[in-house]
């Protein structure tokens, strides 16, 4: 019996504020790359590489002081100290070209709607306070990831970010070797739900 294909991703939460970023791109695509990037991570450092960047990336950039917008061609020696590259360019050739530069450096690439180019995919993501949850569909279903997430944004209560804070705080008074602790947090995660569904 031959076995279905699966999703093969695996999941990870970077620290973008940590590392530097590339964004190639100038337009509404790479708009849309900033919108995600700097909505889950604010003080990520970015250099912005396009031949044209848009009235609208400037304005929105205006906020961010780490961001830094680099109006020329893009040149291999931009790939250089980076940690991961996000390619936003409608320019099948530079793609192709910035992919193949990006993975002699052993950088982490994420090339807009063409998912055989990328390492990795920006996701559909919710966010409640301290608790974020990606949502990926292997690519299959955009509108259903971006469903995902209205449903889960509606469903998860504003005090999620409260039963965190007191989660983390109990923890770090707990004594015992790590099967008690696991077996308390449970028991007071199990309340807590509880409690929070009658409201």
């Amino acid at each position: 019996m031959s076995e279905k294909p699966s999703n093969q991703l695996f999941p990870v939460f970077l620290q973008l504020n940590r590392l530097y970023t590339l964004l190639v791109g100038g337009g509404n695509v790479a708009l849309e790359k900033l919108t995600a990037l700097l909505g889950n991570s604010p003080g990520a450092t970015i250099k912005i590489v396009a031949k044209e960047i848009s009235p609208a990336v400037r304005t929105f950039v205006r906020d961010y002081p780490s961001v830094v917008l680099h109006e020329r061609v893009f040149e291999d020696g931009d790939l250089d100290g980076v940690d991961i590259v996000v390619v936003a360019a409608d320019n099948a050739e530079l793609n192709v070209h910035i992919r193949n530069e990006s993975r002699k450096r052993h950088l982490l690439i994420n090339v807009a709607d063409k998912p055989d180019l990328c390492d990795f995919y920006l996701g559909s993501v919710v966010k409640k306070g301290n608790l974020k949850l990606g949502i990926s569909t292997n690519g299959k279903s955009p509108t259903i990831a971006k469903r995902l997430k209205e449903l889960l944004n509606e469903a998860l209560p504003e005090e999620i970010d409260e039963t965190l804070t007191y989660m983390n705080q109990l923890r770090d008074l707990l004594k015992g070797d790590f099967t008690d602790k696991v077996r308390t947090l449970n028991a007071h995660t199990v309340s807590l739900l509880a409690s929070q569904e009658k409201k």
